[in-house]
C-alpha cells in the first residue's frame, strides 16, 4: 500500500481546487494534516496547501467536520451537463418571415 492509498480523500490529487476545499470539510483535523503533509512532500501546489491549512485553522477554531462521505459521489466527477433535449429546451431558430420581394401578402413589403 503505498503512501497515495492511505490519504483520507481518494483520487485527492485529481481533485481541482474548489471541490478539495468542499470535500475536506468532512475531514477532522488528523485528516487534513495528512493530506497537508502528503501536499508538502509531493505537490506543494500553494492554492492546495492554502486551503488545507485554512481549514486546519478553522478546524483549531472549534468548527466540526461536516457530515457525509469523504468517497463518496463528487458533482465533478458524476453527472455529465445537461442535454437541451433531456431539459425540454429547443435549440430550433424562431421562424422568419419570407423575403418581402414576390410574396404580395408579406406585411413588410412596401405597397405603392
Amino acid at each position: 500500500m503505498s503512501d497515495h492509498d492511505s490519504l483520507p480523500l481518494p483520487d485527492y490529487d485529481h481533485l481541482p481546487v474548489p471541490a478539495l476545499a468542499q470535500r475536506v470539510r468532512t475531514l477532522d483535523a488528523a485528516g487534513v494534516q495528512a493530506l497537508l503533509d502528503h501536499e508538502q512532500a509531493h505537490g506543494h501546489r500553494l492554492p492546495v496547501t492554502e486551503v488545507l491549512r485554512q481549514r486546519l485553522e478553522e478546524l483549531a477554531g472549534g468548527a466540526e467536520p461536516s457530515g457525509g462521505d469523504p468517497a463518496g459521489l463528487a458533482p465533478e466527477a458524476g453527472a455529465a451537463p445537461a442535454t437541451p433535449r433531456a431539459t425540454g429546451m429547443s435549440t430550433d431558430a424562431p421562424p422568419q418571415n419570407p423575403p418581402s420581394q414576390g410574396d404580395p401578402t408579406n406585411p413588410a413589403q412596401p405597397r405603392t
